[in-house]
This record gives C-alpha cells, sequence and structure tokens, in this order.
C-alpha cells in the first residue's frame, strides 16, 4: 500500500522539505539554550517539544496504539486541514462527506479549494452505500470524511458501512470519532493495520473537558504520519495545553466517572424530554448530546435564549430540530424546568 498512499500525496507535499526547528535534534529540557532566539525570561519563555513525545507516549499506553502512529494537532480541525493540503490538489481533486454532518469539513474544503461532495444520509441518518457506488470509482475523488458518533444527529454509523468504504476506496477515508468515548463501540483506530488509508481522529475537547486546550489526536499509518510531520507547523501544540493534557490523561479514573455522570444525565433528560408536547422527536443519541425535533425551532430556541440557555439551532440542517449538550445536574434541571413551564404555556 505504501507506493498507493504515495500515488495521493500531492507532488508538491512529496517533494516538501520541512522546517527544520531549533529542538528538532535537542528535545531534552536541561541545558543553556542559545539556539532559538527565546526570552531567557519568563515561565513559558521555551519552545515546547515539536513531536509532543510524552503525550504520544502517554496516548499509547491510555489507547493501545503504536507510539510511530500518533498524531497531535491543534485541535482536530488541524488534522482535518492537514489532510485536504495533503491529499487533495487544490481546483482539481474533491472530498466526499455525508450530510448533516460536521461543518468544518466544508470550510476547511472551502480554504483549500477543494470541491466537497454532499452525499445526504438516509432517514435513519445511516451511509446510503447504494447512492455512494458511483463515487467511489470518480478519479479525482481523494478524501471520504465520516463522522461516527455523528454531529449533529447523534447516532454511530454501521460499522459494516465504513468497512465497505475502506475496502473499496482507494482513496484515504478520514473517520472523525470526537465522541467515541460516550458509546461502547470500540475505535477504528484498531484497525489501523488493517486498512492502510485510514485516519481516526479523536479529541481531548470533548470527554476529556479539554475544549480550551485545543488538543486533536489523528491516528494513522506510519507513512500517512511522515507526511504529517512534514506538513505541521513546528510547534503546533503549545506548552500550556501539552502540559494540561499529559495531567488529565494521568487521571484515567475520574475520566470514567466523568463519563458515567454525563450517561446517566443524558437518560435523565430524555426520560424528561418524554414528556412534554412540545418535544415531537429525540433521535437516537450516542453521544454526549440529543438532537430533538420540536415545533418551531428558531422559537424554542430564542426562548431558551431569553432565559440565558444556550442550545444550538440545527433547524437548517434538519428541519426544527435542536442540538442539547448534556450538561452537568443543575444545568440540565434548569433546562428541563424551563421546558416545562414553555410547553405548558
Amino acid at each position: 500500500m505504501k507506493n498507493k498512499i504515495q500515488q495521493l500525496v500531492r507532488k508538491n507535499i512529496i517533494d516538501l522539505a520541512p522546517y527544520a526547528s531549533a529542538r528538532k535534534d535537542y528535545s531534552s529540557r536541561e541545558g543553556i539554550f542559545l539556539d532559538a532566539n527565546e526570552s531567557p525570561f519568563g515561565i513559558h519563555n521555551r519552545y515546547p517539544d515539536p513531536y509532543q513525545l510524552l503525550l504520544k507516549q502517554k496516548l499509547a499506553e491510555l489507547k493501545g496504539i503504536d507510539l510511530n502512529q500518533i498524531f497531535l494537532g491543534n485541535g482536530s480541525d488541524e488534522i482535518i486541514d492537514l489532510t485536504l493540503r495533503i491529499f487533495c490538489e487544490p481546483y482539481q481533486d474533491k472530498a466526499l462527506i455525508f450530510t448533516p454532518t460536521y461543518g468544518m469539513y466544508q470550510v476547511s474544503a472551502s480554504i483549500n479549494a477543494v470541491e466537497l461532495i454532499n452525499l445526504p444520509l438516509n432517514d435513519e441518518f445511516q451511509i446510503n452505500i447504494k447512492a455512494l457506488m458511483p463515487y467511489l470509482s470518480l478519479a479525482t475523488l481523494k478524501l471520504i470524511f465520516i463522522c461516527s458518533p455523528n454531529n449533529p444527529t447523534g447516532n454511530l454509523l454501521k460499522e459494516e458501512d465504513i468497512e465497505f468504504i475502506l475496502n473499496h476506496f482507494k482513496g484515504i477515508v478520514y473517520l472523525d470519532e470526537a465522541y467515541i468515548d460516550y458509546c461502547k463501540q470500540p475505535s477504528f483506530a484498531k484497525k489501523l493495520n488493517r486498512y492502510p488509508n485510514l485516519i481516526v481522529s479523536q479529541t481531548l475537547s470533548k470527554a476529556w473537558g479539554l475544549a480550551g486546550a485545543r488538543i486533536g489526536v489523528g491516528y494513522m499509518n506510519q507513512e500517512i504520519l511522515a507526511y504529517f510531520n512534514k506538513v505541521k507547523a513546528p510547534y503546533n501544540i503549545g506548552s500550556v495545553g501539552y502540559n494540561v493534557a499529559i495531567d488529565a490523561i494521568g487521571k484515567k479514573s475520574e475520566f470514567d466517572q466523568r463519563i458515567i455522570q454525563i450517561l446517566n444525565e443524558k437518560e435523565k433528560v430524555i426520560n424528561a424530554l418524554r414528556e412534554l408536547t412540545l418535544i415531537r422527536k429525540i433521535y437516537p443519541s450516542d453521544a454526549n448530546f440529543l438532537l430533538v425535533e420540536v415545533e418551531s425551532a428558531n422559537a424554542l430556541y430564542n426562548k431558551l435564549l431569553e432565559q440565558k440557555i444556550i442550545t444550538r439551532n440545527r433547524h437548517s440542517d434538519v428541519a426544527n430540530c435542536l442540538r442539547i449538550t448534556i450538561g452537568n445536574p443543575e444545568e440540565n434541571e434548569k433546562l428541563i424546568n424551563t421546558l416545562k413551564i414553555l410547553s405548558n404555556a
């Protein structure tokens, strides 16, 4: 598959000579540093490890993934952007998404001048394999984005459909697992050795509670990883977020307890919403949020906003639907009580 992967990479990326950072050849934190024009004063005055070795080691142990198959990005959004830049020639190649889905695929594709094919999910928010088939042999289609559990719908996409794409598509399959920690399905990252064209992204922004740290994780084979390391900014992860992430990864038991609490709260919210007349449908969710159909998404969104309860209006993606994140017990109680009042008004 090695030559096949290289055939997918843009020629200028193959030929690219990456920037050699000052800390590339000396990663120790001890020494007299006169190499990078840093200030000798300050708390965060030194550049961080450009390859984030310690955090990768902890993630490798946690996930059971080879250290040499891990890339860290400035949020998953950087990994999405780099994937487009590495594999898609501007104004020539195409990428494909299954809608409705995460909006940054469209934004990043537009920034990189890559045409994005929008293929609607079916009524159960699953991939329509029959509709996809003609695109799998399209010579200019280099990249397929799949989000599972999907945002904004919340559901896992069928494992057999994802594997069908991996087995029949010769380009790169980008599987976004930002919400995988909230469901029982194992990560596809365990299947990297079986599928060399697979990139799996996860994040510390959701279940790990580190949205402000901006740490995205990409799992990929070593050949693809080499191109990512070529293209990335030399210090794409700041030392503050990096150290916070290392500390969080070391507290796995606290993480597990929070997951249980959020899932319990989700069930409580679902049960309460089922009793309200203004709720028309609650879509199945494998994430930490609910897609809810209501009488009027625009009206309800604004009424909740007046009470300083901020939801996400997804009416433009799914008619009259709000996306509601599961909060802490007090926040969820206020949401439920407010909705009860509005439902009886």
